[in-house]
């Protein structure tokens, strides 16, 4: 599997590109720059970009710029944003725009080389991975712009686990509870924000993802 890898930090590019490689991935571009990024990614066509969020030469939001910018060359890029920050704004956009895997994990909430190497392969193969922060965070400042209507507390529990790309079972375990009444609702969820069920958990997070990134257009001045 071929990665392209962008990070600043001299460091941690090097160990990520050591980790990745010990297991069996293909790392044909570890790059420091929003402009080395964008180029890499033209050229390798990798099976997947690992970004961090903040690249030079503007330290703020570059490497996900890039990471936008690529995927609109070459619709259904797979992504992984790998960084100590949610940017909410353009992960919104990254995330709702529907082609290919994506994901977004915080850097001091990855804890072993298996979460994070299983993550680079899900995103790779057009899944998702997505850190149960990011999401309360996309969520949280979604429901103060907008409040989400008439979900519950355990309808909004079950929304976010959906949003990292928990299946029915796993939901069910993590909220103890039957797969039968997560099913419902799951069912009652895209009810009230108007959005056709599906049984694949990849278009269901994009489908919670797009209607959070059409809350925060909606809230954008004309």
């Amino acid at each position: 599997m071929r990665v392209v890898l962008a990070e600043d930090l001299f460091l941690l590019r090097d160990g990520l590109v050591r980790l990745l490689e010990a297991y069996d991935f293909e790392v044909v571009a570890a790059v420091a720059t929003g402009p080395e990024l964008t180029r890499a990614l033209a050229e390798e066509r990798p099976d997947v970009a690992v970004v961090d969020v903040r690249l030079p030469p503007s330290l703020t939001d570059e490497g996900l710029q890039c990471a936008l910018a690529a995927r609109r060359e070459r619709p259904g890029l797979p992504v992984l944003v790998l960084s100590q920050h949610v940017e909410h704004l353009y992960a919104r956009e990254l995330l709702a725009d529907g082609n290919g895997g994506i994901g977004y994990l915080l850097k001091d909430r990855v804890f072993d080389a298996d979460q994070f190497t299983d993550a680079v392969r899900r995103v790779a193969a057009g899944g998702t991975a997505m850190d149960p922060q990011v999401i309360s965070q996309l969520l949280s400042r979604r429901s103060r712009d907008e409040p989400m209507g008439g979900l519950t507390p355990r309808e909004r529990e079950v929304m976010e686990l959906m949003a990292q790309g928990r299946t029915n079972a796993a939901i069910a375990a993590q909220l103890a509870v039957t797969e039968r009444a997560v099913a419902k609702h799951t069912s009652n969820i895209f009810q009230k924000l108007g959005l056709a069920p599906s049984d694949d958990d990849n278009r269901r997070v994009l489908a919670v993802l797009a209607y959070l990134d059409r809350g925060e257009r909606a809230g954008r001045p004309a």
